[in-house]
């Protein structure tokens, strides 16, 4: 069950009212009454892209950077975007008062440890945008808080300064490059043991690429931490209703079935998702997934 259903999800008409480039991406913020005050670190919102006349017919999909419920503008809603793709683009190019269709907040969101414990958060690339969101509500409840940010360059990191200012005396920010242009030469789970053991950390938190959270819940696992990771795959309408983001997760009987990774997730523990199923490409459905025989036509 998500957090949110589509029959009373906002959906506004969002005014945006600041754009700034950050490094690779755009940080775009919107006003948008009625999202902001619903949503939790871990969800995301849909937005319409190309304009009423467009052809661009599907929404598209962002993790929620940061929410501002009592602006002076009203409720705000910030996302960071990386334009590549013709939809993307047109968001990217937006202007000061230019409005876009959002329905937010969607999903589940990141689920809060009960006790003070010590949290590891994993980014990589613009994946580390909600993170930042998680990293201030999970203070809040005492938590020692790590983050580790990760991008194949420097220009493709999110949020460095921003988490060294966060950050508390005792909490640490650990950066990874895949070429040594910032920080360690080297992937987030090369550092990942390390950060986990230092600090003692019983849950590992983790977003962006597949093959990272792959690696993340595997080191998680191997260190005696839990990993709750939060899908970046692609998404198109948000609600539950085209089933493009299907994918394989064991549920609490044992059972692998194929769920919407839009109101089943985006969030996961990382031990329940079936990452063979990703190693051929996305959607791969199990042989021993509940159904799969009748998805095949057998």
């Amino acid at each position: 069950m998500s957090e949110t259903s589509p029959e009373r999800t906002p959906q506004v008409a969002g005014e945006l009212i600041a754009t700034r480039r950050v490094g690779a991406y755009h940080h775009l913020t919107f006003v948008a009454p009625g999202v902001a005050e619903l949503a939790k670190p871990g969800q995301f919102v849909a937005v319409a892209v190309g304009g009423d006349t467009s052809a661009n017919l599907l929404r598209r999909c962002f993790s929620i950077h940061k929410v501002s419920p009592s602006g002076t503008y009203g409720g705000t809603v910030d996302v960071v975007v990386a334009a590549r793709g013709p939809g993307t683009r047109w968001l990217a190019g937006l202007s000061a008062h230019d409005e876009v269709n959002i329905i937010g907040p969607l999903g589940r969101p990141f689920p809060l440890p009960k006790e003070a414990v010590a949290c590891v958060l994993v980014g990589g690339g613009y994946g580390s945008a909600p993170l930042f969101w998680l990293a201030a509500a999970l203070r809040e409840r005492g938590c020692h808080v790590e983050m580790i940010l990760g991008a194949a360059t420097e220009d493709r990191l999110f949020g460095v300064i921003e988490a060294r200012r966060a950050s508390r005396g005792t909490d640490g920010v650990t950066v990874t490059t895949d070429d040594g242009s910032m920080g360690v030469k080297g992937w987030v789970s090369d550092v990942l043991p390390e950060v986990i053991r230092r600090s003692h950390a019983e849950v590992v938190y983790g977003c962006g690429p597949m093959a990272m959270l792959r690696s993340i819940t595997d080191v998680a696992a191997a260190e005696g931490a839990v990993a709750q990771v939060a899908v970046e795959e692609s998404m198109a309408c948000g609600i539950g209703v085209c089933m493009t983001c299907v994918m394989p997760v064991v549920g609490a009987d044992g059972q692998t079935r194929m769920v919407r990774s839009c109101v089943d997730g985006p969030v996961f523990r990382g031990d329940r998702v079936r990452w063979d199923a990703f190693e051929s490409g996305w959607g791969r459905v199990p042989d021993d997934a509940y159904g799969a025989a009748a998805m095949r036509g057998h």
